[in-house]
């Protein structure tokens, strides 16, 4: 039986609990009783006692059935064959047989047969598998059959057990909000320390390699190093390369600046007419073309740098110069300009948002004692919403600082120290699809760094969104 059959099947049983139970509650209301909770609450109730304790048993019943393969796997290997543990190999042998409904007697007689039976179903299977993999498959599929079928036994049967212990447990004076509510606030509490539990998780699967690349490699030479060359060494060469951070980090940073500097000015610019200039219908219509911007995927903008803004800026700079063109087509000014083209959505739509939440009072005291429109949005508007407007463009400088596809496209793969923008550089996200792409095995130097980089580039940008974090509480304290 499919999983997606049985959570179907146990969601149904909660429905019906949930409909049997309020109609009861709603029953039991007699005329001079006062009831605790409404029916709905007693219907959900019962919604509760039918699906979570099935769907928690199922997953986990599933998981220790999906482990309880792989063990299978791992003792049905034959002497010879334990250096190389094949359990993904059986895994995709296995669902190859499930899908061509192979078993028993008819499975195939060896592995290159159960792939040629594959590939005329359009199923691909690995090339380099053995023989012993078929039956060994075909033991596998039999466990996770069974042990899916006792699960959904068990899964449903708890969810039947469940509706009727939460429809016994309706009465009058049952306070069923009380425990549904608690059950919801539980509920949040856990989807919100996902947050924490995902960087927490994050931090700790960085941490571990890049301890183990900086056991190879000297901290001080990363991170104050000058020079990028994760070149590989000879063999029986001790030689790994460098891997100076300052160019990566610098041509973060530059890149990071130049968008900055475009998207800054057209956004705040932005913001200040829509927020104070514009009429309602001028608003409506601008601001969703706006922020339209904001949904283009980035690839997009990295393609149409690439292809358009850049040479046109190469070009252009040619003519300028009757010859030699002084911008090339891969560079920070252009990846800077696309760039901040992509996040000027982002610092209208926060800087609007906060100028808009500056209280009616201050602009009409303002004009009230003669100044004028531009006067108060100079000297009390920007001011009032300043801490606002730069968290705002905080949390828009990480997001630069995050951005890869603009910068492979359009800014080039080349890790220099350069102070001229018109010339190519590279930043840690790019560096970081470099060195894990390829056929490299995550053992070497040459790997081991995208680790480094990323908890680089983590600590970096977490931050900067704690700081504007902090200054956009700050400012809520002060103007709610």
């Amino acid at each position: 039986m499919s999983g997606y059959v049985v959570l179907a099947a146990i969601v149904v049983i909660g429905i019906a609990g949930y409909l049997f139970g309020a109609r009861r509650a709603a029953s039991q209301r007699q005329p001079g009783t006062v009831s605790h909770s409404l029916p709905g609450y007693h219907g959900w109730l019962v919604f509760i006692f039918a699906v979570v304790p099935a769907v928690v048993v199922f997953m986990l019943w599933s998981l220790g059935s999906s482990l309880l393969v792989e063990r299978t796997i791992a003792a049905g290997v034959p002497a010879g064959f334990e250096a190389t543990l094949p359990i993904g190999m059986v895994r995709s042998a296995a669902a190859a047989l499930d899908a061509l409904g192979l078993s028993g007697a008819t499975l195939p007689k060896t592995y290159a047969d159960l792939a040629s039976a594959a590939s005329a179903k359009g199923i691909t299977l690995p090339d380099n598998g053995e023989d012993y993999m078929v039956p060994l498959a075909d033991v596998a599929n039999m466990q996770l059959h069974a042990a899916m079928l006792w699960g959904s036994i068990i899964a449903i049967a708890l969810a039947a057990i469940g509706a009727a212990y939460g429809y016994s447990r309706i009465a009058v004076r049952s306070r069923a909000r009380n425990q549904v509510e608690m059950v919801m606030l539980w509920g949040l509490i856990a989807a919100s320390t996902t947050a924490i539990l995902t960087t927490i998780g994050i931090v700790l699967s960085m941490l571990g390699e890049t301890i183990h690349f900086f056991s190879e490699i000297n901290p001080i030479s990363f991170f104050f190093g000058t020079v990028w060359d994760p070149r590989f060494s000879a063999a029986g060469s001790a030689e790994v390369g460098q891997f100076g951070l300052i160019p990566l980090l610098a041509g973060t940073l530059y890149i990071a600046l130049v968008s900055m500097l475009v998207a800054v000015p057209v956004g705040l610019m932005a913001a200040i007419y829509m927020g104070e200039y514009a009429s309602r219908q001028v608003r409506s219509t601008v601001k969703p073309l706006l922020e339209l911007l904001a949904g283009i995927p980035t690839i997009v903008y990295g393609i149409f740098a690439v292809v358009t803004l850049g040479p046109f800026l190469r070009d252009l700079s040619a003519a300028l110069t009757g010859g030699t063109p002084f911008i090339q087509a891969q560079s920070v000014f252009t990846a800077g300009l696309i760039m901040g083209v992509m996040l000027i959505p982002v610092v209208s739509s926060l800087s609007d948002d906060v100028i808009t939440a500056v209280p009616r009072s201050m602009r009409d005291g303002s004009l009230a004692i003669g100044a004028t429109r531009s006067e108060t949005i100079k000297k009390v508007i920007v001011p009032a919403a300043l801490p606002g407007i730069v968290g705002a463009l905080l949390l828009t400088a990480s997001r630069a600082i995050g951005e890869t596809m603009i910068v492979v496209l359009a800014a080039g793969v080349a890790a220099r120290l350069s102070a001229n923008p018109f010339e190519a550089m590279t930043t840690i996200t790019v560096k970081i699809v470099n060195q894990l792409t390829g056929d490299l095995e995550f053992n070497s130097p040459q790997t081991l760094v995208a680790f480094a980089l990323g908890l680089t580039l983590f600590v970096l940008t977490l931050g900067m969104n704690i700081y504007a974090l902090y200054i956009v509480r700050k400012y809520r304290e002060q103007y709610e």
